[in-house]
């Protein structure tokens, strides 16, 4: 698969998805230093390889990350931030032991995400294009 920084080519298709991904601790607890979040960037590019998909945009605060994930179509959304969030979870507890007391029930992360898909033309400019196609008569 081929790869630039736009619109990425596979064997059947050409593409260009990216997801905007948002994960949030347990309780919004505030846990992160630059140290941890310099490792889950880190971390989070290698386990993206996994998926031939890229880490665009990273960055977090206290208690939350932001991803930008450029991905290709044959990927699940779901799949990849269950691998991401269970990942991350358990090798930041591994490299960074001082974390454990903020685990809850073993889980660093709450249980829920926010995806939003990001990119290309606005919707309104796409169902525009879209109503402009010449139909046959």
């Amino acid at each position: 698969m081929e790869k630039s920084s736009e619109i990425r080519t596979g064997r059947h298709c050409v593409f260009a998805m990216h997801v905007h991904l948002v994960f949030v601790t347990k309780y919004r607890k505030n846990i992160f230093q630059k140290e941890h979040l310099d490792y889950m960037k880190e971390l989070f590019e290698k386990l993206l390889a996994n998926f031939e998909a890229e880490l665009a945009e990273f960055n977090g605060e206290s208690n939350h990350v932001h991803l930008l994930v450029n991905y290709p179509p044959k990927v699940c959304v779901s799949k990849l931030v269950n691998a991401l969030k269970g990942t991350s979870s358990r090798m930041l507890k591994e490299k960074f032991p001082e974390l454990k007391k903020h685990y809850w029930k073993n889980a660093l992360w709450s249980p829920s995400y926010f995806a939003g898909s990001c990119g290309g033309a606005p919707l309104s400019i796409v169902k525009q294009y879209i109503e402009s196609q010449d139909t046959p008569h």
